[in-house]
């Protein structure tokens, strides 16, 4: 009998890793939706989003494309506007994401890799068979986070605000992936975790 393909959806906090992890997956053969870059590209100069979203916030068009800092800086405060935007964006990413499923099935792909940093938080576990969580201790995951470029204490806080906690976050998901031990410990994890779930050869 055929066996259907699986949808993943891969998650976790703010520096915990999910990029290098959905990078390894990649390299095993999986194809990856990954809601960051279908953000960066309905934003993106001719990007879908780039209309609707300078209607709704006109100093944010910059180049023929949306600035995601300014935008930021725009309806972060706001919750009115923040929710006018998620009304936007939303469906397009959903839209991005089907494409990348659909491609999958027709490629023959075994699974897919939905990669959304807030998948618990927008209940998108509904549309996956299995989850993993990406884990990390929270002082690597703070190391990691306040390394990268224009990024402060206080931004993290915020950021770390609107996301579930790791341990809620853990207690959703079905599988762990630890990434403090180094790349090597992680691939290794997950390519036994595939392998046990006959995702990989």
């Amino acid at each position: 009998m055929k066996k259907r393909m699986v949808i993943i959806g891969l998650t976790g906090g703010i520096g915990m890793g999910k990029s290098t992890v959905a990078g390894l997956l990649q390299d095993m053969g999986l194809p990856i939706y990954s809601a960051d870059q279908a953000v960066h590209d309905v934003l993106k100069k001719d990007g879908k989003g780039v209309k609707p979203v300078a209607t709704l916030c006109p100093e944010s068009l910059k180049r023929g494309g949306i600035d995601r800092k300014v935008l930021g800086q725009a309806v972060f405060a706001q919750p009115q506007k923040l929710r006018a935007l998620e009304k936007i964006i939303h469906p397009l990413l959903r839209q991005a994401e089907r494409a990348t499923i659909a491609k999958a099935r027709k490629d023959k792909a075994r699974a897919v890799i939905l990669e959304i940093p807030l998948l618990f938080e927008t209940g998108g576990e509904a549309r996956c068979d299995i989850t993993l969580c990406v884990t990390a201790p929270r002082k690597i995951q703070q190391e990691r986070v306040l390394s990268r470029p224009n990024m402060t204490p206080e931004k993290f806080r915020a950021i770390l605000k609107r996301q579930m906690t790791n341990a809620e976050k853990r207690q959703h998901a079905d599988y762990m992936i630890p990434t403090g031990d180094g790349l090597a410990k992680t691939r290794t994890h997950l390519r036994q975790l595939l392998k046990r779930l006959e995702l990989v050869d």
